[in-house]
């Protein structure tokens, strides 16, 4: 495939920078393994995450002269990198490839919309808890272990904490703070400082949406409140 003749591998240490923000962009990749971080920076100097890609994700603007963003490895990251001007032009050959770029792009609108809706909506507990519930979907893609149970997961945060609370909005603190009562719920095991299991995945997702706190009032309830509302009319 002619994919498969521009493409060249690249290995990335975690810490090293792959594009700055800014930049003229020359290349484009797709993630094979680890984990990116993707930064911006504020007027006033100062650097926020504002992402995570993960395998199979793409890294890099097509049709864009430059980077958005700063995207640092976050791991030992491996990269299927092409040159610009040689995909693009693939882009336009190739209608599958520009399919899946596309689904990428929406991919990457919906995660945003969550994302607006955790820093604007969510409790403390919430966030973490949905932090590591995207974090545990993308597991299989990450080539971390799965437990014996099919709804247990087993990683190692990419992030440290440090990382996490300015991710989530959050001090280190209270990050710290909402790990453990996870724990103490028995939501979460740690395994040692960053090394998660989540001995099931259905109590996260209801931590990380606070389903329990929320939960739908009874059958009966309803309809005494809702005749408490006809009376009072």
């Amino acid at each position: 495939m002619s994919l498969n003749r521009i493409a060249r591998s690249r290995t990335v240490p975690a810490g090293r920078m792959i594009l700055g923000e800014g930049q003229t962009r020359s290349v484009f990749a797709n993630i094979v393994s680890g984990v990116v971080k993707l930064t911006k920076t504020l007027d006033d100097g100062r650097q926020h995450i504002i992402g995570l890609l993960f395998p199979s994700d793409f890294l890099g603007r097509a049709f864009r002269a430059e980077n958005p963003y700063f995207a640092e490895a976050a791991t030992d990251v491996e990269l299927c990198v092409f040159p610009t001007a040689g995909f693009e032009r693939l882009l336009a050959e190739h209608s599958e490839l520009e399919h899946r770029l596309f689904q990428f792009t929406l991919t990457e609108l919906d995660a945003c919309q969550e994302w607006m809706l955790l820093l604007a909506r969510k409790k403390a507990e919430e966030r973490v808890a949905s932090f590591l519930l995207m974090i545990a979907k993308r597991v299989p893609n990450m080539e971390c272990s799965l437990a014996e149970k099919r709804e247990q997961v087993h990683f190692v945060l990419p992030l440290s904490r440090s990382e996490v609370s300015d991710c989530l909005g959050l001090t280190i603190e209270t990050v710290s703070r909402q790990i453990t009562q996870l724990k103490t719920k028995g939501i979460i095991e740690l395994v040692n400082y960053r090394e998660i299991l989540i001995p099931d995945l259905a109590r996260l997702r209801e931590a990380a949406y606070d389903l329990a706190g929320h939960a739908s009032p009874s059958p009966l309830k309803a309809h005494k409140a809702r005749r408490s509302v006809s009376s009072d009319d």
